[in-house]
């Protein structure tokens, strides 16, 4: 009877065992922005390709518009392990004490996707993720938005056109710069507020992806859009890295290979969305968008990339040289 007894309780055990087993491994996948950007597709991609590799064994939850977590909040909650996945503007990185990151903030440093993919397909965005590690957050990719452009109330073709204007920016002492080397007056703000604080003039403008101003209806509080791809907004894919580190080698290497088909399809449509995005702010017939002649765009490039400079000591005159060096990039030349 003992024996039996015993013989039962390991079969319940092994059972109990086996319905854990084939519980889903779920991944929390927090974003900030909406469903119907690059970033918020290319969340769905992940999950998707995540669900098909590992033939179900990992379920990944996409929550988008800081339906989880609020921006100033959502890196805090991955290191704690609230959050798995994270895919947070390089913007965020410098806060977290890994101030090398804000080299994607300087003005005028990439001359396309082109250049762009060179940094971070190579050594140094390898590096740079690396750098993440101390803090107990795994690297996993950059994602493309776009290129910024400056939107306002009133119209916008030189530098001196923004001079005294309040500018919403993401928490980043080069973004901070850029603006007053304009003349404006940076106000950093969360991404969420940033569509009331346009509405109630809190702020006067911004400067976004045309992807972000028209999925957060920002084109319906601002009146003019001037397209000056003078920044770069992206994002460094980013998973708690004990998290990680304990997945079955298995499962992370299918991950990985999601992660990576992902990041191809992101890649891919970030200009794709950006130039729908366009097309539908000019439809909409409620912001009018005025592209900068090549002499007024050079105005502004020789205003604000004097930035470069006055930020070597944050960021690292080692890392900006190196950016330099894989774009060929040369300041004096302006």
């Amino acid at each position: 009877m003992k024996v039996s007894k015993l013989l039962m309780g390991l079969f319940a055990g092994a059972m109990s065992l086996a319905v854990y087993a084939q519980q889903p491994i779920v991944i929390k996948f927090s974003h900030v922005v909406a469903a119907d950007t690059p970033k918020g597709k290319a969340a769905e991609m992940f999950a998707k390709k995540a669900n098909e590799l590992t033939q179900g064994k990992v379920k990944v939850e996409v929550y988008a518009n800081s339906t989880l977590y609020k921006d100033k909040e959502e890196m805090e909650a991955l290191q704690l392990g609230a959050v798995q996945m994270l895919a947070p503007s390089l913007a965020k990185f410098g806060p977290l004490g890994v101030k090398e990151f804000e080299v994607f903030d300087l003005p005028f440093i990439f001359n396309g996707y082109d250049d762009l993919h060179k940094v971070t397909g190579g050594a140094v965005g390898k590096n740079l993720l690396a750098k993440l590690e101390p803090k107990g957050i795994k690297g996993l990719a950059f994602w493309d938005n776009g290129f910024k452009s400056f939107s306002a109330n009133t119209p916008i073709k030189t530098p001196a056109d923004l001079k005294g204007k309040k500018m919403r920016i993401q928490s980043s002492k080069v973004l901070e710069e850029q603006m007053r080397s304009i003349g404006s007056l940076p106000q950093v703000m969360a991404f969420s507020e940033v569509y009331q604080a346009l509405q109630t003039g809190v702020v006067d403008g911004t400067e976004n992806p045309i992807s972000n101003l028209y999925t957060q209806k920002m084109h319906e509080v601002q009146k003019h859009l001037a397209l000056t791809d003078h920044g770069y907004l992206g994002y460094a894919v980013i998973v708690n890295k004990k998290f990680w580190e304990g997945l079955p080698a298995d499962i992370r290497k299918q991950l990985e290979d999601a992660m990576e088909q992902s990041t191809r399809y992101a890649n891919q449509i970030a200009k794709v969305e950006n130039d729908s995005a366009l097309d539908a702010v000019k439809k909409s017939g409620k912001t009018a968008v005025y592209v900068p002649t090549k002499e007024e765009r050079l105005a502004f490039k020789k205003a604000m990339v004097p930035v470069h400079q006055k930020m070597e000591g944050r960021i690292g005159k080692e890392v900006i040289q190196a950016v330099y060096k894989d774009i060929g990039f040369k300041p004096d030349s302006l």
